[in-house]
């Protein structure tokens, strides 16, 4: 089975990246398509991967400032040639299951969102602090985007979806159904600890959407210790909200976030999250989370198992449920094998058995 992959943009790591890289770990033969790449920001084994990019890719600071060319990425993708393939998997938040594959191929889209800023304008730049040049360069762009963007999602055979949120917005954005495989998570990373500390925690990027700012307004109330690893150009407006009790520790190495999550009383999650990776670590290490009740937290937390859940993101809504879960008594071990079923391996079979159970009716057909 000739296998193609196809992802949106190689200039910056997070969660899409981590499909990518379980993807590739399951067709390692498979060449990547993409609309640039930036191999001095992306891991060094990337190197060695077959990756071929788009004419964008030689356009002038597009592996910083890639927003500045989104006009142009539905013609970058449309002109990769994709013939002889059986398959096609496009890992998508943006534009690349935009790519033309020939009726003989199959294409499933690994859905992490159906395109934020062209579906959910407002929203996303309420939350990335747009000004109002920025706004109206946009909005002339945006009509276009989305009748493109609906007409493309019309070439996938397959969607799958990273939640219940995700498959909602597919079915009432693209009018298509989508089956939901939960994204890669290396839980063996991580074990529950044989002490907890008097503390709670948040990992993440330090950007507006994430509403960090509500959970400090929260905790300096509560005078309780919360611990804030990541960094983000969030983080000086953050600082300057906090009081003696929040601590931020900037970035933490890999290799010392396991045990930073094992230690905690509870992690913290204010924010909306399409999926939300971190609250998934923080039960690997048999902690309980408490999360906002929206997004990818109504998918992994479990009310009175893995955690709690609280309805109204806000201030007051942080500090009931924290307080709240003072009363609640935790089973390490069961916080633990719920995490397991996010697993990386868990994952790829899904995926790979999806993929050929596809594939397999078409021959039959």
């Amino acid at each position: 089975m000739k296998v193609a992959l196809v992802h949106d943009w190689m200039n910056q790591i997070g969660g899409a990246e981590d499909v990518l890289e379980a993807l590739v770990s399951v067709y390692p033969e498979a060449p990547i398509y993409t609309s640039m790449y930036a191999p001095n920001r992306m891991p060094p084994h990337w190197q060695h991967w077959d990756i071929r990019t788009s004419f964008l890719d030689r356009a002038p600071f597009i592996h910083r400032k890639q927003q500045l060319y989104f006009p142009l990425y539905p013609l970058a993708f449309e002109q990769h040639d994709l013939r002889g393939y059986d398959v096609v998997i496009s890992n998508k938040s943006g534009f690349c299951h935009g790519v033309i594959t020939g009726p003989e191929t199959v294409h499933i889209c690994y859905c992490l969102t159906p395109t934020r800023y062209v579906w959910r304008y407002h929203q996303y730049a309420e939350q990335e602090g747009l000004g109002r040049l920025a706004r109206g360069m946009l909005q002339p762009f945006l009509a276009w985007l989305r009748v493109w963007d609906r007409l493309a999602a019309d070439r996938v055979d397959h969607f799958v979806a990273i939640s219940q949120e995700v498959r909602r917005r597919i079915g009432k954005v693209y009018r298509r159904e989508a089956a939901i495989i939960y994204p890669p998570v290396d839980v063996h990373r991580f074990a529950p600890a044989s002490k907890i500390e008097d503390y709670y925690l948040i990992v993440g990027r330090l950007v507006p959407y994430r509403r960090i700012d509500l959970l400090i307004a929260a905790f300096n109330k509560m005078a309780r210790p919360l611990l804030i690893a990541g960094s983000g150009r969030d983080r000086e407006r953050l600082e300057a909200l906090a009081g003696p009790t929040v601590q931020f520790l900037g970035y933490v190495p890999d290799a010392d976030l396991p045990d930073l999550y094992a230690r905690c009383r509870a992690f913290v999650f204010p924010g909306e999250e399409d999926f939300g990776i971190a609250p998934i670590q923080a039960m690997a290490a048999g902690r309980p989370v408490i999360a906002y009740a929206a997004g990818g937290a109504l998918d992994s937390v479990i009310p009175g198992q893995t955690g709690t859940l609280f309805a109204e993101q806000s201030v007051d809504g942080i500090i009931q449920a924290v307080t709240a879960f003072d009363a609640v008594t935790v089973d390490t071990a069961v916080i633990r094998r719920h995490a397991e079923q996010f697993d990386s391996a868990v994952f790829k079979n899904k995926m790979q058995t999806f993929v050929e159970e596809k594939v397999a009716k078409v021959a039959g057909s």
